[in-house]
């Protein structure tokens, strides 16, 4: 029996009618501007975040990187969200790609508006490095895939912007974001100078992300991408998957941020777990174990056929998305508890 594989949403495959539309795409050169596919799937998603521009970037790591060179400049302070996919899952890539440094902020994925003013560091003073961006990751992915509330956002973004701070947001999983708040795409993105938008985790193509900002940043973005060895030919391909993806799996992931709710509800009745239901509120699900370690916790959910990750020493993650319905995640729940309360 294959694995139920709950160890992120980047493990979906395409579906039968993605790779139709993959393969019946029309291709160009994108380097000259000339894959119609690409520039439809641009032009798209420049629409529903309500910016001038959109690019294309192969994956969300470097559509983050690119903002951060766009935006920064080395030795530039960037105040992010405590346990950021920026500091914990890029390798690294801030402070060697565009020679930043990264403050972190905040508590459960979140901080607002008296916490940012509190970290920016003033500009003029040589023992400073100058505050001149500040990102924030919605969802959260260490934080359980928390919605940062959106008025937090806006104050936050409304003032970096009277003091001459950039903004970014690491929005690799706003689709999400934005059905479980009602909210529409634009409104979450629209306070924002650049917005990163990723097609390859809740919406299961098979790679793929955007950045979104005005024309003079995208162009500056374009370059960016050539350095950072982003550039590419015929990326029509990827796009009809994402366009397709666009079109056909961002209604569904309401049935994810389900199926997560109804794992983290029965993971909540062990006393060998401990869960913050009110974190659950998309597709990940983050709990910390009592009495087991979560290597060996991991391990052996793995050897009774469920994938989750270890986050920490006893700290677990799992991710729901569309290769798994709801009987699968019931079951995989299931197993985890059983191995919870087994732990001496």
């Amino acid at each position: 029996m294959m694995p139920v594989d709950l160890r992120s949403d980047t493990v979906t495959r395409p579906t039968q009618a993605m790779r139709a539309a993959m393969a019946a795409a029309e291709v160009g050169d994108d380097q000259y501007g000339e894959d119609p596919t690409t520039n439809q799937l641009q032009d798209r998603v420049a629409e529903l975040l309500g910016h001038e521009a959109a690019l294309w970037l192969p994956s969300g790591t470097m559509a983050n990187q690119v903002a951060l060179r766009v935006l920064t400049r080395p030795g530039d302070d960037v105040i992010v969200s405590r346990e950021a996919h920026a500091v914990w899952h890029e390798a690294g890539g801030s402070a060697a790609n565009a020679g930043v440094q990264l403050t972190e902020i905040g508590a459960r994925g979140a901080f607002g508006i008296h916490e940012f003013l509190a970290a920016i560091k003033p500009r003029g003073l040589d023992i400073f490095p100058p505050t001149t961006l500040v990102e924030i990751e919605n969802t959260h992915n260490r934080a359980g895939g928390i919605v940062v509330p959106q008025p937090d956002v806006e104050s936050v973004c409304a003032a970096a912007r009277a003091r001459g701070i950039a903004t970014f947001l690491d929005g690799a999983r706003l689709w999400n974001a934005a059905v479980a708040s009602g909210r529409t795409l634009e409104a979450l993105a629209k306070p924002f100078d650049l917005v990163a938008v990723s097609l390859s985790k809740g919406l299961g193509a098979p790679g793929g992300s955007l950045l979104a900002g005005a024309k003079t940043l995208i162009g500056r973005a374009v370059r960016h991408r050539r350095m950072l060895g982003g550039a590419m030919r015929q990326t029509g391909i990827y796009a009809a998957a994402g366009l397709y993806a666009i079109d056909q799996h961002v209604a569904r992931l309401a049935d994810d941020h389900a199926n997560a709710r109804a794992i983290a509800e029965l993971l909540a009745e062990s006393a060998a777990i401990e869960i913050d239901l009110a974190s659950v509120q998309t597709n990940i699900v983050v709990f910390r174990l009592r009495r087991a370690e979560a290597p060996a916790f991991v391990a052996a959910a793995r050897a009774a056929g469920v994938l989750v990750n270890a986050l920490g020493p006893r700290t677990v993650r799992a991710l729901t998305h569309l290769d798994v319905d709801a009987t699968q995640c019931r079951s995989a729940a299931e197993v985890l508890l059983r191995i919870a309360d087994a732990s001496p």
